[in-house]
């Protein structure tokens, strides 16, 4: 039997949507202020949110838990995939030695940290953003910045998923592309220079201004060109190939009068922001530095294929058996006002071992060991022992993924959702700021914009907003959101070995992703209503 989401389950919005954010608000309250390990505070938000979904919101008990097993498997496939294999080569390459060269090498570049860290976790994090996504970058750009001593706290990345949302909702992909990239290129200027605010102070960032500028107006640039002319694949890759190519080449021009050798988080060394004191870098011949980072290019190249449409294809022709959730697949109807007209939930679970970004980075792994003078048995030693050393990380992202999938086929969610629609001529602002929670709740930009894209493009229409501004405003508020989600916290605290201190990187971030989602929001309400931001609206 089919059963219908109910949005308002106990006749007042106000309290459903406080018994709602309930399963959220136990997870983050017990990662963020009680303090607790990852995973239980993970587990409690689970539990609750089983409570919530069965006997407040009526979702059968079955349903509910199948709801939860998808979320979980969901989490061992990809996204947990992707964090083991991607330790497992950081760790092939600081046990040879290989990694401390490639250190070197970046100091080489620039011995400046603050510059190092603009080249790091914001472009070299946008490239894998844009390659692969569900958690690459933090992962990547986590392990190489910690190996250069920085604190744990400061990482963070951008992505704009859009294709999905206009395949699943009915929008036009190069339009809403386009007004995605009248959006995000403000803020790709913006951010890097909040980030070297955030780490080292306003004195400190204005010391480096231009190099800052360069690193984001060339971002910005492309990521406007490429979304308006070319479409949506290739976005971030092409933006943060220009803005590492821009900033080194600009460095070979330019240098600060001081440099900035410190990598202590400004602020928050009390709470673990300390990094490791700077010492020079060594120097190593060109074929020592060449096969130091030969791990890494191979990893690039593997996650650069393994991103792209056709080798996904082509590898799930081969193998990605698909396994219908048994009474959940089709038995979950969603409802207006979330959508136009009833609408079944499929649950269908792909196994797709080979097109999984995690597989590339795997291959990257071995191939990357054997060129490093590993043995075969040696691999597998390490991979069990890097192995043993997440899972309690695997297992907090398991959790984590459950929580977030029962919240959606529960309608838990989307009650969330119809909370924001409901502030009328402010639904712009809100409507970003839908977009942020949604990614905040999900991990991914591309789920936030299956989740509510539909509901965007309703209240748009009710409101004589355009459609393609509000599914983008989605998008680009859940850019804002993904230095929160928990999934992020744990691959970053896992990839830089800062066990049990996510609710420290939780702290610290949710203050700087709520002000951009926020300046977001009011950026998208001028576009809604103050001309000339309103010639910027695709219709």
């Amino acid at each position: 039997m089919v059963w219908q989401q109910i949005y308002n389950p106990t006749d007042s919005m106000l309290l459903s949507t406080l018994l709602a954010v309930i399963p959220v608000a136990v997870m983050l309250i017990g990662l963020g202020f009680l303090h607790m390990k990852a995973h239980i505070a993970a587990g409690l938000g689970l539990v609750s949110a089983l409570l919530i979904a069965i006997f407040v919101f009526g979702m059968p008990g079955a349903m509910a838990g199948k709801a939860a097993m998808m979320g979980a498997f969901t989490g061992l496939l990809p996204i947990g995939w992707i964090v083991l294999n991607i330790i497992f080569l950081h760790q092939l390459t600081e046990n040879n030695g290989s990694f401390k060269v490639l250190q070197d090498s970046i100091a080489g570049i620039t011995e400046d940290r603050r510059l190092q860290l603009l080249l790091i976790a914001f472009a070299f994090g946008a490239f894998f953003e844009g390659a692969a996504g569900f958690g690459t970058p933090v992962a990547v750009t986590a392990a190489i910045l910690i190996g250069l001593g920085f604190s744990p706290l400061a990482f963070g990345a951008l992505g704009t998923p859009i294709i999905t949302m206009a395949k699943v909702h009915g929008y036009d992909v190069m339009e809403l592309s386009a007004m995605v990239g009248r959006q995000l290129p403000l803020f790709s200027l913006m951010v890097p220079f909040w980030l070297i605010w955030a780490f080292a102070g306003r004195k400190a960032m204005m010391e480096i201004w231009p190099a800052i500028l360069v690193t984001g107006l060339s971002f910005a640039v492309a990521q406007f060109l490429t979304s308006n002319y070319i479409g949506p694949e290739l976005v971030d890759v092409i933006s943060a190939i220009a803005s590492m190519v821009s900033l080194v080449l600009f460095l070979r021009v330019w240098k600060p009068r001081r440099i900035w050798t410190s990598t202590s988080l400004r602020g928050h060394v009390a709470e673990g922001g300390e990094g490791r004191e700077a010492t020079p870098p060594a120097r190593h011949d060109r074929a020592t530095v060449i096969r130091a980072w030969m791990p890494w290019v191979i990893l690039t190249v593997f996650v650069f294929l393994w991103g792209m449409p056709s080798v996904k294809a082509f590898f799930n022709g081969i193998f990605a058996p698909q396994f219908p959730i048994d009474g959940l697949h089709n038995m979950i109807e969603k409802m207006p006002p979330a959508v136009p007209v009833p609408h079944k939930e499929t649950a269908v679970y792909v196994f797709n071992l080979l097109s999984a970004t995690g597989t590339g980075i795997l291959l990257a792994a071995v191939l990357g060991g054997l060129a490093m003078g590993y043995s075969v048995g040696g691999l597998l030693r390490q991979f069990v022992r890097t192995f043993w050393l997440v899972r309690y990380s695997l297992l907090t992202i398991v959790l984590m993924l459950a929580l977030g999938t029962l919240t959606r086929y529960s309608g838990i969610d989307t009650t969330m959702g119809l909370a924001f629609a409901m502030t009328g001529v402010f639904y712009p602002f809100f409507g970003t700021m839908l977009g942020w929670l949604g990614v905040a709740l999900t991990g991914s930009d591309t789920a936030s914009n299956v989740l509510f894209g539909g509901m965007q493009k309703v209240a748009a229409d009710q409101l004589g907003l355009s459609p393609n501004l509000m599914g983008a405003a989605n998008s680009s508020g859940g850019v804002m959101g993904k230095m929160i989600d928990a999934q992020s916290i744990v691959v970053a605290s896992t990839a830089t070995r800062w066990f049990n201190k996510e609710g420290v990187i939780l702290r610290y971030v949710f203050k700087h992703s709520l002000v951009l989602a926020m300046l977001v929001g009011l950026f998208v309400t001028l576009q809604a209503y103050v001309w000339p931001f309103t010639a910027m609206v695709v219709k």
